[in-house]
């Protein structure tokens, strides 16, 4: 099928303003996925809000251009069959899904990344992938500013059992004293 020169505009113009909304891109090559596979790592992708985009490569440099990103050095990796994954701002759990897609069907393969505007390699993209998620650190983080409190209640907690034992053993001293002393 033929595009029109207008429709490839429209194509490129609807992608420039995905690639704008998304500050983390990965590059893909999609070679020897399915129909059904590919449609199964969309889904994958869109239950963590990430967005997949298969598109022709010219198309998607001109989008790259439109948005200043031909210096984020993707363009020369878009070359054969070409996916984007616009991750938006959660880089860590679109590269979580893609290499456990790969590892489990051995591809997609990671090109490259371009993360806040920094071109980043397929091995620190399965580094990111091997980060815990923002859940998992917001819980670490919890749990480190709550330790110091939780052990200083502790101590606090410690000190008036302390106190209360030593009231009663006065109390039951002072109760035999007064005892002997009656009789």
């Amino acid at each position: 099928m033929n595009r029109t020169k207008e429709q490839k505009q429209q194509t490129v113009t609807a992608l420039a303003a995905q690639v704008a909304g998304s500050p983390t891109i990965y590059v893909t090559d999609f070679t020897g996925l399915s129909v059904a596979r590919i449609t199964d790592l969309r889904r994958r992708l869109r239950a963590v809000g990430v967005e997949y985009v298969v598109v022709k490569n010219t198309l998607a440099r001109r989008a790259l251009t439109e948005q200043q990103l031909k210096d984020g050095g993707l363009e020369s990796y878009l070359a054969g069959p070409t996916g984007l994954v616009l991750a938006g701002t959660d880089p860590i759990g679109a590269a979580k899904v893609l290499t456990d897609f790969a590892k489990e069907f051995e591809k997609p393969a990671i090109k490259a990344g371009l993360v806040d505007g920094k071109a980043i390699t397929q091995a620190q993209v399965k580094h990111l992938a091997s980060l815990p998620s923002k859940l998992q650190l917001l819980a670490q983080l919890g749990g480190a500013l709550q330790a110091p409190m939780a052990g200083f209640l502790g101590v606090l907690n410690g000190l008036l059992y302390a106190m209360v034992g030593a009231l009663e053993a006065l109390r039951d001293k002072r109760a035999a004293g007064a005892a002997s002393s009656q009789s």
